[in-house]
């Protein structure tokens, strides 16, 4: 069985160290700028540094349930890759929302991106299971026939 989870379970150990950094530039930064808790507003480097986090961590539970879904009902290796894609897509928003609102699109769409492909690979594996399991229907015998 861990053979089937060990690099889903690497790239969720991968992102939760990517919060915890996230996290730790707050911190930083509500110390740079002098901004105690639970204050969220101040200078716009740090606002766009404490809104990069948090939308980040939004997004984050999203991310894991998608990647351990594909993994686990289509495949582990493609599901792995692209958290890793997700991981470093969230990296550069962090970084360019870090440097300025625009700078976040592009890795913002690019993310969005690959949670829709994480998406449809789920489904399409979810799908699968329930024809094969339920209804006897096996999509791959058909397609590789």
């Amino acid at each position: 069985m861990l053979d089937q989870i060990h690099w889903l379970a690497a790239v969720t150990v991968l992102g939760v160290l990517e919060q915890a950094y996230f996290f730790l530039q707050v911190i930083y930064a509500r110390r740079l700028f002098g901004i105690s808790p639970p204050k969220i507003s101040g200078p716009p480097e740090f606002e766009r540094i404490f809104r990069a986090q948090v939308n980040s961590s939004e997004y984050f539970p999203i991310f894991l349930a998608l990647l351990w879904q594909a993994g686990l009902f289509f495949h582990q290796g493609l599901a792995a890759a692209l958290g890793l894609l997700y991981l470093y897509a969230r990296y550069c928003y962090f970084m360019g929302y870090k440097a300025s609102s625009s700078e976040r699109l592009a890795p913002m769409y690019f993310s969005a991106g690959v949670l829709w492909i994480l998406i449809a690979v789920s489904a399409l594996g979810i799908l699968h299971f329930f024809l094969s399991h339920y209804v006897g229907l096996n999509v791959l015998q058909f397609l590789t026939a």
